[in-house]
């Protein structure tokens, strides 16, 4: 049939949605090991793509514009609120420079791992490296904040969706078990045993909760499309450098630096901000999906897959590295490349195998890398695309 067979933006809008719910409603009822290696993202980016590229559904629609102009700003800035820094800091300690080691090694790796492969991957895939260093420095949202800003095509993003979950299969296994090698890494990086004792008697987690009322996600409405009128306004006279640095790279930094200044307000306390917009994030993903052309992505994957194992490897290496200076355990190591590699859904994981009074901090972390995953993916990608001249 020539003419797709959805194409109404409720239609689409339907599609979208019912997608995301769809495969977290299976994953929460069957508890299927399935999703332990390949969790819901996949699914709701592939699913979207294979129906628009055999014609069920559209391949263009208003739906699509709306949602990178508008609603991806938006939850950026929802999901900003929750980040608390100091607090992070107070806790982990020198622990955070091992993640800012982590993040580091993710930026080197990806101008590396790129360098090693390039001759054998098309001109723009310099992209789909800086969408999965948003990815592998913050989270999802990032992924798709960088997607946006640079530009990248369905397939690029797509490139990255699959070289991400390909790497987290073998990586978050390696993270779980380097905790057998407590006693051997301890040793190896001279941790103080007051430091030992310290995360063993960390305390509690005492979060004040508030039953979520129709108000707060007015008050989330309106501070994000307040932050996205903003952000608009000034982009359009900040100087472009393209094609990394553009009107829309400018746009998605300037809304992460306002969801940031919002998290130091009493903004950071209302209810429900980070699921609101983490339930946004997959729905965008979704939307990429829906928009990309695959019939060119199996010719470059294989050597994509292998500069993400380059690359992860670079990233291990740099952890390793920034424990040894700063004297840091093998718990807080592992929990701080989780926090990177695998965002909030794999910190907490990795946290309450190797320490379950680290999982508040584990999640604090993650949410650390929500703040930096654009301003460090933006600065990868620009590293990549230097280098493909």
């Amino acid at each position: 049939m020539s003419e797709p067979l959805i194409t109404s933006p409720a239609g689409v809008l339907t599609v979208l949605s019912g997608v995301c719910a769809f495969f977290f409603f299976i994953e929460e009822k069957t508890r299927w090991k399935l999703f332990n290696y390949l969790p819901p993202l996949i699914f709701i980016y592939a699913i979207p793509a294979i129906f628009s590229n055999t014609n069920i559904l559209t391949q263009e629609s208003k739906v699509y514009e709306w949602f990178s102009s508008m609603v991806l700003p938006m939850f950026l800035v929802i999901m900003l609120l929750r980040v608390d820094i100091a607090s992070t800091v107070k806790v982990m300690g020198k622990g955070i420079f091992v993640m800012l080691f982590g993040t580091l090694g993710v930026i080197v790796g990806a101008a590396l791992s790129f360098l090693i492969v390039k001759n054998k991957l098309p001109p723009d895939t310099w992209k789909s490296f800086g969408v999965l260093s948003g990815s592998w420095i913050g989270g999802t949202g990032n992924m798709a904040a960088v997607s946006q800003g640079i530009e990248a095509s369905g397939e690029e993003f797509g490139l990255a969706v699959l070289g991400d979950n390909l790497v987290y299969i073998i990586w978050l296994p390696i993270l779980l078990g380097s905790k057998s090698f407590a006693g051997f890494f301890n040793r190896f990086t001279r941790v103080d045993k007051k430091r030992i004792e310290m995360l063993e008697n960390v305390p509690a987690s005492q979060q004040k909760t508030e039953h979520i009322k129709m108000r707060h996600f007015l008050y989330l409405f309106v501070l994000g499309f307040l932050c996205v009128w903003i952000a608009e306004s000034v982009s359009a006279m900040m100087p472009e450098l393209k094609p990394v640095l553009s009107v829309s790279t400018w746009n998605i930094l300037l809304v992460t630096t306002l969801g940031l200044l919002l998290s130091m307000t009493p903004a950071r306390n209302i209810p429900a901000s980070h699921e609101f917009a983490m339930a946004l994030v997959y729905i965008f993903v979704a939307n990429i999906g829906a928009q990309a052309d695959v019939s060119g992505l199996s010719a470059s994957a294989g050597w994509f897959i292998l500069a993400c194992y380059i690359w992860i490897i670079i990233h291990g290496l740099f952890c390793v590295l920034g424990a040894y200076l700063f004297k840091v355990d093998i718990h807080s190591t592992a929990i701080a490349s989780a926090a990177n590699i695998g965002g909030a859904a794999s910190a907490p994981v990795v946290a309450s195998h190797h320490n379950e009074k680290l999982v508040p901090v584990s999640i604090l972390m993650a949410l650390l890398g929500y703040a930096i995953g654009n301003y460090g993916a933006f600065a990868a990608a620009w590293l990549c695309f230097s280098l493909s001249k």
